[in-house]
């Protein structure tokens, strides 16, 4: 999608088969602006007549009154009903364009994410999305509306005297022109806006997402701080913007309206002259009256295009991130041997964590990594996971290079279990339930029996049903961590990633994980990424990284041979334990 489409063109794409709506909405709009206009026809043609040569019965006057009810309050329905058209319309655009941030978010890489500010895109999809609904609802139908129907008005002032139809305008470019001092610069306006309240939602992100970090380290003065800088800008810059065009906003309120103090003094010399008659005078001063009332109304919505702009353009910049290379076409994988073919790979064009790497991880067998942090053992875990794309090289799954396959294909054949697994603010059931959505009650529960987490979920105050809090924090790090093998478990994927899966379990626990998670790998192609040594000396195969390098690679015993690097591992780690031997 290119950034250069106006920002309507693009609301118009995503709303797809909704414009029919839109289109509905602008028509009822019309009507109801028209309909607004006859009490005022209604009324020129009541005084035109009292003040007239003719005598006009009862009948006439009820008769135009009629009209003028009729009128107001078919103004009130049409304008109803196109007002509920269009936020119809405008809901499902908004979800439309919600479903595909969300579903963009799903093809781009990692690290495109994890490096932009905490709440960035929770900002664009909730706070942004949301910002487009006034002017999606009610620019389109009423703005179009209010600008069509007087220039219908505005032709009926013309055959009745055309000169006096143009000085009734006279107020509009006066007070356009007075307004344009502070509209020339609202679009630069609006966008420092949304940054500084982008700043603002992240330093609130920040501060309640580490706020146990900021109380534990005393830390609440500095933090709060920062907190509160974010928060004084944002206001302090609302008020100097909104300051600079009070002026302006006041002068335009006062002079656009004021038709009267140009239609007035002009019309009474043409009728002086006798160039403009009696009824076309009265008829035009109160028609020119509710002329300008729509007027006003649609170019009220003048900032709201800018607002559009400056919104879309962030959706957009979403929306055009790079994503994750694969093909849309339907393709499986035969097996699940993995395969890294001189694969160099690097964060955000950093340093590379990954250089010339070439490994085989064969079919049914555990494969260690080790070695010390930012060797790059995890970087090759979530590759393979689909987290990022390589920069050069290939990487193989089942023998078909992973571009060709489809993302969800590749995450669907790899369950991935990690120290730090995110439990969502659901039920325990629904959140195990994660792992396969279709499951039924029963599986779900068996999953969790053979995670060894069914006594300790009956324990809790509802049992599956309960709900584990915002992260799972109502649970303990063990507990969310055997319910995230479960979840592993259900999904039942042939290929097993463990990234420091028991790194920060307590002993009671670990002894239950390990025995959950040898359940969890028996018959699958497993990826053990661990600090602790003494956990994969019985890997089929390990494999020592170094500075994003494969230093060696074999048994465990080999390794202590072969190995210089990987000994030295060994020694520190059964050092730590008292000396222990091999």
């Amino acid at each position: 999608m290119e950034k250069k489409s106006s920002p309507f063109s693009l609301i118009m794409q995503y709303a797809g088969s909704h414009n029919n709506k839109y289109v509905c909405s602008v028509i009822l709009a019309i009507i109801s602006v028209v309909c607004g206009m006859v009490p005022y026809f209604a009324v020129a043609k009541m005084v035109t007549a009292m003040t007239g040569h003719e005598d006009k019965d009862l009948s006439f006057f009820a008769g135009w009154c009629t009209a003028a009810a009729v009128g107001y309050i078919a103004k009130g329905i049409f304008n109803g009903i196109s007002t509920g058209v269009s936020h119809t319309a405008t809901y499902l655009t908004m979800k439309e364009i919600r479903l595909k941030l969300i579903s963009k978010l799903t093809r781009m890489p990692m690290g495109t994410i994890l490096g932009s500010p905490s709440g960035y895109y929770k900002d664009v999809i909730v706070d942004r999305v949301e910002g487009i609904e006034v002017p999606l609802a009610h620019l389109l139908p009423e703005m179009t509306a209010n600008v069509l129907a007087p220039v219908l008005m505005l032709i009926y002032l013309f055959t009745l005297d055309w000169r006096l139809a143009l000085i009734s305008l006279i107020t509009i470019p006066v007070g356009m022109a007075v307004m344009s001092t502070t509209m020339k610069s609202y679009g630069e306006n609006y966008g420092k806006s949304v940054e500084i309240g982008g700043r603002m939602t992240n330093a609130i992100v920040e501060y309640m997402g580490g706020i146990e970090v900021i109380k534990a380290f005393s830390q609440s003065k500095s933090s709060y701080e920062k907190y509160e800088t974010a928060v004084n800008d944002n206001a302090a810059f609302f008020y100097g913007w909104m300051k600079s065009a009070q002026w302006a906003m006041s002068a335009y309120n006062a002079i656009t309206p004021s038709v009267l103090l140009t239609v007035l003094p002009f019309g009474f010399l043409f009728y002086s002259s006798g160039s403009l008659s009696a009824e076309s005078f009265i008829t035009m001063i109160i028609i020119s009256l509710g002329l300008l009332e729509p007027l006003i109304a649609a170019m009220n919505y003048t900032d709201n295009i800018a607002r559009v702009g400056t919104v879309m353009g962030q959706i957009n910049d979403v929306l055009a991130s790079p994503e994750i290379s694969r093909t849309d076409k339907d393709r499986d994988i035969s097996g699940n041997t993995i395969e890294f073919r001189n694969v160099t790979f690097s964060y955000d064009d950093e340093k590379e964590a990954l250089k010339n790497v070439s490994l085989l991880i064969p079919e049914g067998k555990v494969t260690a990594l080790v070695g010390a942090s930012g060797s790059g053992k995890s970087t090759v875990a979530k590759l393979i996971a689909g987290f990022w794309d390589v920069n050069d090289g290939e990487l193989l799954i089942g023998g078909r290079n992973v571009r060709d396959i489809p993302l969800e294909v590749q995450a669907g054949r790899i369950a991935y279990v990690e120290q730090n697994n995110f439990l969502f603010d659901e039920t325990v059931m629904e959140n195990i339930r994660k792992g396969r959505a279709s499951a039924t009650d029963e599986e779900v529960i068996a999953a969790a029996k053979a995670a060894g987490c069914d006594e300790f979920i009956r324990g809790l105050d509802k049992s599956y049903h309960t709900v584990v809090g915002s992260a799972g924090g109502h649970l303990s790090g063990g507990e969310r961590q055997r319910i995230a093998i479960a979840r592993a478990m259900l999904k039942d994927a042939p290929i097993v990633i463990l990234d420091e899966a028991t790194a920060y379990i307590d002993p009671e626990n670990e002894a239950v994980i390990q025995n959950a998670i040898a359940k969890l790998v028996q018959g699958k192609t497993v990826i053990v990424i661990a600090h602790r040594l003494s956990t994969i000396t019985d890997a089929d195969n390990i494999i020592v990284m170094n500075d994003g390098a494969v230093a060696a690679h074999g048994k465990h015993k080999e390794l202590l041979e072969n190995s210089e690097l990987y000994r030295s591992m060994w020694q520190a780690h059964t050092g730590t334990k008292g000396g222990a031997a091999e």
